[in-house]
């Protein structure tokens, strides 16, 4: 039988016959956990007089998210992640135990490697002051970070947490520590590489009726936007537009059982003559969208000194057509040790992202596609 307690080793015990005495053992590892507070300084957990937790980059890598946001979904207590669609590169608003303002900005700063970070788009896109296209989503910084190169990330919450940052971290911090090759043992330089792909289907579509074509007041029109027709199943016997009657265009053309004359496909050289059914526009609209990333990583630990270099590709195809991203990371970073209390170092990074979307709000393509008739 195996027995476990919260904050103990789980052990295997024997049951034998008369009276069981079980005695665990303390797990002591999880009393000294070490998180990154500010500026690259590692405290123990325990230690600390402020909110903090951590994320890890298994946990990070689980789902094959290749956006950091949805990296994060779920894996932090009162951290509050809404996306705004699920286009490629789409933006999302992370918020740390709620807002604190209800007509500023909420989001937290981003600490990468020591260094802040804005996470708030370059672009405005508010319409009524500086005349920006509407209905556009600007992605933010967060969309840049390649989660297959993150060693850890620690959430501080308070506001003790973040005063070193000022005024920027009133929401929060989001401190991002890159892979390296400190910690790693001295040898030969360690080579790791990951890849991964994942689907993205529409989970659920609105229920359209499927009965009526059409026009309006129960008459058939091809130029019409509105679904108030005849019934579909009738549009075979419609005169107007050839059907099972004798009309111009059954003389002209002979008589096709159960089809109709459809003047557009004649005047795009195709067959005019069509089946009246019922499509499903907004399904058939709709792709599988697909992500692939790659990352490989190469780090070594020398007698005084460390290197790490990423190289990281993420290609993604959207559910509309025509919308995607792809974004490509380069970072290199090397550490030494010039005495026994100083050290030197650098991090470089390079990000290069590109994204197509599709307009949103009133001037959406969706507009079309949910009103078209069936």
């Amino acid at each position: 039988m195996r027995v476990s307690y919260v904050g103990m080793i789980s052990q295997d015990v024997s049951i034998k016959p008369g009276v069981i005495k079980i005695v665990l053992k303390s797990d002591a590892k999880a009393l000294d956990e070490v998180v990154v507070t500010a500026m690259g300084i590692s405290r123990e957990k325990k230690a600390l007089g402020y909110a903090v937790q951590d994320v890890k980059s298994d946990q990070l890598t689980q789902a094959a998210n290749s956006n950091l946001a949805g990296a994060l979904q779920g894996k932090v207590s009162g951290l509050d992640v809404k996306p705004s669609s699920g286009m490629p590169g789409a933006s999302s608003q992370i918020t740390i135990r709620g807002a604190r303002s209800f007509s500023g900005d909420n989001t937290p700063l981003y600490v990468i490697d020591g260094m802040p970070v804005t996470s708030t788009p370059d672009v405005s896109t508010d319409i009524q002051n500086n005349g920006s296209v509407s209905g556009a989503d600007f992605a933010n910084r967060a969309v840049d970070i390649d989660p297959n190169d993150i060693e850890s990330i620690n959430i501080l919450k308070g506001q003790a947490a973040s005063a070193l940052y000022g005024i920027r971290a009133s929401n929060g911090v989001i401190i991002i520590t890159t892979k390296s090759g400190k910690g790693l043992e001295k040898g030969k330089p360690q080579v790791s590489f990951s890849s991964n792909v994942s689907f993205d289907v529409v989970g659920r579509l609105p229920e359209f009726q499927k009965t009526y074509a059409q026009g309006s007041g129960g008459v058939f029109s091809t130029t019409s936007g509105t679904s108030w027709g005849p019934k579909i199943s009738e549009l075979p016997n419609d005169a107007t537009y050839g059907g099972n009657t004798d009309n111009e265009y059954t003389q002209k053309f002979g008589k096709q059982q159960g089809k109709y004359y459809v003047p557009q496909r004649a005047a795009a050289g195709l067959d005019p003559w069509a089946t009246p059914q019922a499509y499903d526009n907004a399904k058939d609209f709709f792709d599988t969208g697909i992500t692939w990333s790659n990352s490989l990583n190469v780090a070594q630990m020398l007698d005084k000194s460390s290197y790490s270099i990423s190289l990281g590709n993420t290609h993604q195809d959207g559910i509309i057509s025509s919308t995607g991203m792809d974004r490509y990371n380069v970072k290199v970073s090397a550490d030494t040790k010039l005495t026994n209390n100083w050290s030197s170092g650098f991090t470089a990074n390079y990000i290069t992202t590109s994204i197509d979307k599709a307009v949103t709000s009133g001037n959406g393509l969706l507009r079309t596609v949910y009103a078209a008739p069936p």
